[in-house]
């Protein structure tokens, strides 16, 4: 079982314009609005790779009401906690020429009465059934506590879930001490976690071994058009997986799908190679997608026949 929390959940829009232009009126030439946040895009992946998921959140007004109608209607089981505050929206324009701009809004942070509801209601989905794996994803809304992903691992944790985590800035940093199974930043979110620059390969490759020492038992990186380093344990080798070279419609989500991938292969305790062959199959798949977290079944099992993992050399 699959259990995707969001604590930052959002109902995104999608726009296309001919070019965006600061300062100019502009009319869009289509608009269509999804189910959103990260957790989502990763419950969908799930679902595309046949595995069953749930979503747990809160949500409030209308917005809200429309991200789970649409989870519904993916066959995600959606969990919503009332919320007196209206759920995010997120606004993505893609130009014709292919750039992607991203307007996110920081969301609310739920009362106390509504975390302690949550929190209620993230223990019984949790305890269910054995082997669950407990997916982390997304920012935190405006005002939270920054160790609230630290807090809601832990109680994970406790309960004998698989633990994984994507998320950056102080709630990464305060979450790896609570253990977590997976953590999952990308490039530019290690890098400042651990102030140090990941400008090649190797250096993700020693950045990916960092974060096991701060308190992840396993972790990867993702360097977007380069690929994926992952360390499956404090004594394996580190992996890489060079990205499908292909023309992406849109990058948005793509770690989200790559997440997924992980998640599934870890259920399945697929080989580290294996591994990292559905999670960089899953995020080309995305690339391709009509909208994020939308990747055809089709696309990933083509792609991951072409992935060559490759060990990256120990080094000081």
């Amino acid at each position: 079982m699959f259990i995707c929390v969001s604590l930052n959940p959002a109902l995104d829009k999608r726009l296309t314009l001919p070019s965006l232009l600061p300062g100019r009126v502009h009319r869009a030439r289509t608009t269509q609005t999804f189910p959103g946040g990260k957790s989502t895009h990763v419950a969908m992946v799930l679902r595309t790779l046949g595995q069953a998921a749930e979503w747990i959140g809160p949500c409030g007004g209308a917005a809200g009401a429309e991200l789970v109608a649409g989870l519904s209607a993916l066959g995600i089981g959606a969990n919503a906690v009332l919320s007196q505050q209206p759920t995010r929206s997120n606004l993505e324009i893609i130009e014709d020429s292919g750039v992607v701009t991203e307007i996110l809004e920081p969301g609310c942070a739920p009362s106390p009465t509504e975390l302690a509801e949550l929190e209620t209601e993230c223990k019984k989905l949790f305890s269910q059934r054995r082997e669950t794996a407990v997916i982390f994803s997304g920012s935190l809304p405006a005002g939270a506590a920054s160790d609230l992903y630290a807090h809601f691992v832990a109680l994970a944790n406790e309960l004998g879930c698989r633990t994984l985590l994507d998320t950056s800035g102080e709630p990464l940093r305060h979450a790896l001490l609570a253990q977590p199974d997976f953590v999952k930043p990308n490039r530019e979110e290690a890098a400042h976690l651990l102030d140090d620059a990941i400008d090649s390969v190797a250096a993700a490759g020693k950045a990916v071994r960092k974060l096991l020492l701060l308190g992840a038992r396993s972790a990867a990186i993702s360097l977007g058009a380069e690929g994926l380093v992952y360390c499956p344990d404090h004594t394996s080798p580190v992996f890489f997986a060079p990205a499908v070279a292909l023309r992406p419609k849109s990058t948005v989500g793509c770690g989200d799908a790559a997440l997924a991938g992980f998640a599934r292969a870890m259920a399945r305790n697929a080989s580290p190679q294996e591994t990292l062959q559905i999670a960089a199959a899953c995020a080309a798949a995305n690339c391709l997608a009509g909208s994020p977290g939308a990747a055809r079944l089709e696309d990933i099992e083509g792609f991951q026949g072409q992935i060559a993992v490759q060990t990256l050399p120990s080094g000081p």
